[in-house]
């Protein structure tokens, strides 16, 4: 793990964005658990953090809060354009997956999928 000068885990800055030094995890990551509601506790539950990284990513993310709030923005907008991107890209290929009849012998099943999505869907 990386350490800065006074021992604490660090906050770099890599091709992923602002990541905790020694790990893969990006702030932005981070940010997704807070905007959650998600208490810090929760969080290492939930990513491969120890308290030490987690505190210097929190106590970083507060310090920063307007850079960071400015750069999670920017990432959500592209994770979106990408999400879009791709869902359009592959539109048409979904159409021709879902027209497709059940292989042989998976009627049964077919039919229980479909009955169980029309539930759900008037749930919704």
């Amino acid at each position: 793990m990386s350490l800065s000068s006074n021992g604490q885990a660090a906050i770099i800055r890599t091709e992923r964005g602002l990541t905790i030094a020694g790990t893969r995890i990006t702030l932005y990551d981070v940010m997704d658990h807070l905007v959650a509601g998600r208490d810090p506790k929760l969080i290492l539950n939930w990513l491969p953090l120890t308290e030490a990284q987690l505190d210097t990513a929190l106590s970083y993310i507060e310090t920063h809060r307007t850079e960071i709030e400015a750069e999670y923005q920017e990432v959500l907008r592209t994770a979106e354009e990408i999400r879009q991107y791709w869902e359009e890209r592959n539109r048409e290929r979904f159409a021709q997956f879902a027209a497709m009849p059940p292989k042989p012998g998976q009627e049964a099943l077919w039919a229980k999928l479909q009955a169980q999505k029309a539930r759900h869907a008037t749930k919704s």
